[in-house]
């Protein structure tokens, strides 16, 4: 009787009808999820979005994607998506930035890192002043899909080889890298597959090629390298500068690469754009 009268009790005080319900995720505050989504990387909030609609309303949050956003993300809204910055949430502000945005007639691009949200700009070389460009005997403008512009510029043959650009453009702090995204040898596709004719190559292992970089503020670099690598893209890194996070403003970049040895003619490059990233981001190029 007494065993019997204390598996009752058991059952009337631990029963499913009468226990109080285990908290869940749906019961966590939803200011409390948004300040634990400051902590965390882009790609982390979008997936804890999926979980509920707290999680959901959360990651809305204009709190939560400021912290992301460079600081200079008014500029940007302005100059390349060409709107007012109160007219769009943060979150909203944050992907379309992301994506690849054209500015300039579409001869440069800038987007946002998704994991990290710093800056990367690319220079088309239709921005670049090129030494015979509009010339047919020296330079052939080819369409490429390997190019996030969709065309490139091949150079059959010239003896003065010389390529400069500016920038004016406002970084968020940092420091970042200049470099040439260049290819010896003109690419092509036969039978679906990709190709690269190197026969026109030449020239660029007598000298080598110089590259130069300044800022505004005085900062300068140079480089040198001989180009030999055929049939594969590769960035050559011009040099770092330095943006100084209690400076805003523009910074107005000059840049360029040269081998003007006329002693011996030079050919069979091409030249597809100039890329600025935060330099750690050159440990992996392939992704531009």
């Amino acid at each position: 009787m007494g065993s019997g009268s204390s598996g009752l009790a058991f059952e009337s005080e631990g029963g499913s009808g009468s226990s109080p319900s285990r908290p869940n995720l749906d019961d966590v505050p939803e200011s409390c999820v948004s300040s634990i989504f400051m902590y965390l990387d882009p790609p982390d909030i979008c997936k804890l979005a999926k979980l509920n609609k707290t999680f959901h309303g959360a990651s809305l949050a204009d709190f939560v994607w400021e912290t992301k956003l460079p600081s200079n993300y008014k500029f940007l809204v302005e100059k390349v998506l060409g709107q007012s910055p109160e007219s769009l949430s943060k979150k909203e502000i944050y992907a379309r930035l992301c994506q690849p945005n054209c500015f300039d007639d579409g001869t440069k691009q800038v987007w946002l890192d998704k994991s990290s949200g710093k800056i990367c700009v690319a220079v088309s070389y239709k921005a670049l002043r090129i030494t015979g460009i509009d010339d047919r005997r020296y330079w052939n403008h080819i369409s490429s899909e390997e190019s996030r512009f969709s065309t490139i510029a091949y150079l059959q043959q010239i003896w003065w080889f010389e390529v400069g650009g500016e920038l004016e453009f406002e970084f968020p702090g940092g420091t970042y890298s200049l470099l040439f995204r260049l290819q010896l040898g003109k690419p092509s596709k036969k039978l679906g597959r990709r190709t690269c004719n190197g026969d026109r190559v030449h020239g660029w292992d007598i000298k080598p090629v110089r590259f130069q970089l300044s800022t505004s503020n005085g900062q300068q670099a140079s480089s040198e390298c001989y180009l030999h690598q055929q049939g594969n893209w590769g960035h050559h890194h011009v040099g770092d500068f330095v943006v100084d996070s209690t400076n805003a403003g523009p910074l107005k970049l000059k840049f360029s690469m040269m081998q003007i040895d006329c002693t011996h003619t030079k050919g069979g490059v091409c030249l597809d754009s100039v890329l600025i990233c935060p330099s750690e981001f050159r440990e992996n190029l392939k992704q531009f």
